[in-house]
């Protein structure tokens, strides 16, 4: 009895030596809520460096629309010339630029951390009052930065505006990917082949009322012949990316095309409602108008902030060139959950990438209150990003028959 108490006790010294030695240990064994109970964590760091990514939006978007009558201070300041090269869609630019100096700060003290424990998993996890205040500072530092340095960024906001794109779009074609190799998997095949084919098919009648939908709203007219040409194109390329998947050699089923073909349905919808609001394509104005477009800003603005935050944390897909070659490695207790360098770097492009939809990706164009990415700018900017996603996802599906052809074809 004795001896069995004191390899008891034993076993719970081991146990408190291992919390000790893992501050994270009563973190790693909890839920969620943990995250924020326990303090200072790079679980919970995440969502507090995506609050301060919101609170940056909403400063620029409140600089852009009520700019003239909240900040009548801004006539002090030279580099502003009477406040005007500080509102607007300068404003925000200079917003993003600080917000980007930022985040960028943190991409380069925090890249190759790689273990828990250390100074730049400290400084990231933690420090919030000195981050809180350098995040001030550097947002403060471009109103006082003449415009040739503001508009020299905007044109760079662009491009990174596009890394942006890219590689959230990696992201959701690799998490369709994904979801669709556990459906196919022999652990989950059976109990998951009901709901795989349920969601398949949703997926596709969503889609085709989605195109009918937008044949109905946004053609009116025989001569809305660009309307036209992007959703019958639409409809072309969800087509193709079925024919692909179920291709002998590819044999992908219809789950990813059904949800890559909901992807290209929403951008084509994205792009054709970013489209300007005197355009005769567009129906439905007037009052009802004003709140669509005031919910549609809401919606955006938080989809924005959602796709920036679960694109950040997607580090490991971007380890190597494809996803599809990746090879699962043993994760142990003190890696890093996810990679900070990449972490601060996708929110670094996506301050660029606000800036651009609240601007309309042109620094010359003047936007309406509650209005986010609107202008041919934006809808050209979307169409562009379906067809890359659509060249992407074949481009994933091919890849590996190609890779093994070669790999036959080479000598032994």
């Amino acid at each position: 009895m004795s001896q069995n108490m004191t390899i008891s006790k034993l076993e719970a010294g081991m146990d408190a030596s291992n919390d000790n030695n893992n501050p994270y240990a009563k973190l790693l064994k909890g839920s969620w809520i943990a995250q924020f109970l326990y303090g200072s964590n790079p679980w919970m760091a995440r969502y507090v460096y995506s609050v301060m990514f919101l609170l940056a939006n909403l400063l620029a978007w409140a600089v852009r629309d009520y700019g003239p009558t909240a900040l009548t201070e801004m006539n002090k300041l030279k580099s502003c010339k009477g406040g005007d090269d500080c509102l607007g869609t300068e404003g925000v630019l200079r917003v993003s630029f600080g917000c980007f100096m930022f985040y960028f700060t943190m991409f380069l003290s925090t890249t190759g951390t790689s273990k828990l424990y250390g100074r730049k998993e400290l400084w990231h996890s933690s420090w919030w009052s000195a981050k809180i205040v350098l995040m001030i500072a550097l947002m403060m530092l471009p109103f006082f930065l003449p415009t040739q340095i503001i508009q020299l960024y905007g044109d760079i906001a662009h491009f990174g505006a596009g890394v942006f794109l890219l590689i959230q779009l990696i992201s959701i074609i690799s998490f369709i990917t994904w979801l669709n190799e556990c459906c196919l998997s022999e652990k989950y095949a059976e109990r998951c082949h009901i709901h795989w084919m349920l969601l398949a098919t949703t997926a596709y009648v969503v889609c085709i009322l989605g195109i009918i939908l937008m044949y109905i709203w946004y053609t009116p007219q025989p001569t809305c012949l660009l309307n036209i040409f992007f959703i019958t194109w639409t409809l072309v390329l969800l087509q193709l990316m079925t024919s692909v998947s179920l291709h002998p050699k590819v044999s992908a089923g219809f789950l990813t095309p059904g949800f890559m073909g909901l992807y290209v349905v929403f951008l084509c919808w994205s792009a054709i409602r970013s489209e300007p609001m005197d355009d005769k394509c567009l129906r439905n104005s007037g009052a009802s108008r004003d709140w669509l477009t005031i919910i549609s800003f809401v919606i955006a603005l938080i989809a924005m902030v959602i796709a920036t935050f679960s694109t950040g944390i997607d580090s490991k897909c971007f380890q190597i060139m494809s996803c599809s070659f990746r090879k699962e490695e043993k994760q142990e207790e003190d890696d890093v959950p996810y990679g900070f360098g990449f972490f601060h770097f996708v929110f670094a492009t996506g301050t660029m990438y606000f800036a651009m939809l609240l601007i309309g990706w042109n620094s010359h164009h003047t936007m309406q209150k509650w209005t986010i990415d609107v202008g041919w700018t934006s809808t050209w900017v979307r169409i562009v990003n379906e067809w890359l996603a659509v060249c992407v996802y074949l481009w994933m599906l091919v890849a590996p028959i190609i890779w093994k052809s070669r790999q036959v074809e080479e000598p032994k």
